[in-house]
């Protein structure tokens, strides 16, 4: 199912629901880093977040080293940003949340 492309306006709106994610210069794709107590942590949040992608079949562009994710969300086959990246961002957020001080 092909997704469909949001305006800048939509993407301001979805980006407000969002604790410090960023929108790149290009407007395609929103980011943010992850920073945990530990590599135990980091991963743990990565597991949870992975599961979450599978499910909405929608993966992240991330790199991880030790206790910190850097993630970037796009939806490749609509040229930028859906709302499926808005609905990642934020079960990444709730995965987060439980393992950040």
């Amino acid at each position: 199912m092909k997704r469909e492309k949001l305006e800048r306006q939509a993407i301001a709106v979805e980006l407000s629901k969002l604790d410090g994610w960023s929108l790149d210069e290009s407007g395609a794709a929103i980011s943010r880093s992850f920073k945990f107590r530990n590599f135990v942590e980091a991963f743990g949040f990565m597991t949870e977040a992975a599961l979450a992608a599978e499910r909405l079949n929608h993966h992240p562009e991330w790199f991880n080293v030790y206790s910190r994710v850097d993630i970037k969300l796009n939806t490749h086959d609509a040229g930028g940003l859906t709302e499926l990246d808005f609905r990642l961002a934020a079960e990444m957020e709730k995965a987060a949340a439980r393992r950040l001080d």
